[in-house]
């Protein structure tokens, strides 16, 4: 909203040249602020407004946008506005962006950084890709178990400038090994002489430098943290993560598991950012794999061509069997993987999750083959449609509906269990893949049912 109503006036300010009054305009704005406008504009333009930008002001809004935004800005830069730039960013933040760039990029990147922030840098890219170790900045502060109250706040007034947060403190012995950590506003109510080790709460939650990101997403929904600890093999404390971080990852495990469920490789970019080309592979690939699988509905189809040529009524209704059970199959492969995401469940649920989908599945079963026999009984009531084998046609539809369903609710619950068990995403058991699986299937229960019934009658 706030990009709509500046960005045109800040295009005009730049078509007239008027860059003192484009600095003035922005100013006061939040850093977030702006970046949301510089979205909205176009790419040439927010450019140029970086370069009007203070200093200061730049590297704070430059944070606040998005990966593919920071990275066209950077292809920008000269190499001394670029040096400036991103030695003055949170190591976290610069690490994500490095991520993105372009090889070659990133080689020009990590040569303008100083000697210490390369030394970050080149510590935070030997952690594995999706690892707290990638996530965790090392701006935090420290504290002597030792040290008073008193001492404690003149550390922090001496050295607390330009660090990622000072709500919680982190007390570690001589070696960097992490003892535990403490509260700002503890140190600030506490007596001037009351030791740093007397206020810990001993309840000091750390996460593993190679935990993966989606694991670290659960540890603060749990624990309610605005900062965790990060904390090598032997306890060392390496580094923390803070909760903007978290948000940033909860939002790209979300878009990983939206577009797994459609059956899509995730899109890394905005949608209008990704290349025609690129869409096309990214879609492309699943859609095939999807349309082999649908071949064998074909073959299905061929095998029980001769039955169909017997009873042409059967045909009608192969399109209410096979979509009935993929959406079944469809709404419980999407409820199982979000609670696998929530941890809500776990792998050793799984014969808990069973039964309670194969009793809801019958339950479902039931309700729509019901409908399904209801709506053949009153077509042949109020137009005589099916004539006198009516009845076991709609036992036909009833039974075919009630194991068909059931059978793909069992299949979408069960799926994401089996890719988690084999080390991969959940989400990749999509609602397409599941739907593919059960219209093979659904065909061979629906004749089977109709051989069964009308054998001697239709058939």
């Amino acid at each position: 909203m706030l990009g709509k109503l500046v960005g045109p006036d800040l295009e005009e300010m730049l078509a007239n040249k008027a860059f003192d009054l484009v600095r003035q305009t922005i100013e006061d704005l939040h850093p977030a602020d702006i970046a949301e406008v510089l979205e909205e504009m176009p790419r040439e333009s927010s450019a140029i407004i970086f370069r009007i930008m203070p200093r200061n002001q730049a590297t704070e809004v430059f944070e606040y946008l998005p990966v593919e935004e920071q990275s066209h800005i950077v292809s920008t830069f000269g190499t001394k506005a670029l040096a400036s730039m991103l030695n003055e960013m949170a190591p976290d933040d610069r690490m994500r962006l490095f991520e993105e760039l372009p090889a070659g990029v990133t080689k020009q990147a990590l040569a303008t950084l100083s000697p210490s922030e390369l030394e970050v840098a080149r510590e935070l890219m030997g952690y594995p890709e999706n690892s707290a170790g990638r996530y965790m900045t090392p701006e935090y502060l420290t504290l002597g178990p030792d040290m008073t109250a008193e001492e404690a706040l003149v550390h922090i007034r001496k050295h607390g400038a330009g660090r990622e947060t000072l709500n919680m403190l982190y007390v570690v012995d001589g070696r960097g090994k992490l003892l535990d950590d403490v509260r700002l506003s503890s140190l600030v109510m506490a007596s001037p002489e009351t030791k740093v080790v007397d206020l810990v709460q001993h309840d000091v939650i750390t996460i593993s430098a190679k935990t993966d990101r989606e694991e670290v997403v659960g540890l603060f929904e749990k624990y309610d943290r605005v900062a965790l600890p990060v904390t090598d093999s032997e306890g060392v404390l390496v580094g923390i993560i803070t909760v903007d971080d978290v948000l940033d990852v909860a939002k790209q495990e979300a878009t990983e598991d939206i577009h797994g469920l459609g059956g899509v490789e995730t899109l890394d970019a905005p949608y209008f950012d990704i290349g025609l080309f690129s869409l096309f592979k990214k879609r492309g690939g699943w859609l095939a794999i999807l349309f082999f699988g649908e071949m064998f509905t074909a073959t299905a189809m061929a095998v029980f061509e001769h039955k169909l040529a017997q009873a042409v009524v059967l045909g009608l209704f192969i399109p209410l069997i096979i979509s009935s059970g993929g959406n079944s199959g469809s709404q419980a492969a999407s409820i199982i993987i979000r609670a696998l995401a929530l941890r809500e469940i776990q792998l050793r649920n799984f014969f808990k999750v069973f039964s309670r989908e194969l009793l809801s599945g019958l339950m479902l079963g039931l309700l729509l083959g019901g409908i399904g026999f209801a709506r053949i009984m009153l077509w042949e009531r109020l137009f005589g449609t099916y004539g006198e084998h009516a009845l076991k046609l709609g036992g036909v539809i009833f039974l075919s509906l009630v194991f068909v369903v059931l059978f793909g609710n069992l299949v979408g619950a069960s799926l994401p269990f089996f890719f988690r068990a084999l080390g991969f995403d959940p989400a990749k058991a999509s609602a397409p893949f599941v739907a593919t699986i059960v219209d093979v299937s659904g065909l061979v229960i629906y004749f089977s049912v109709a051989s069964w019934i009308l054998s001697g009658t239709l058939l």
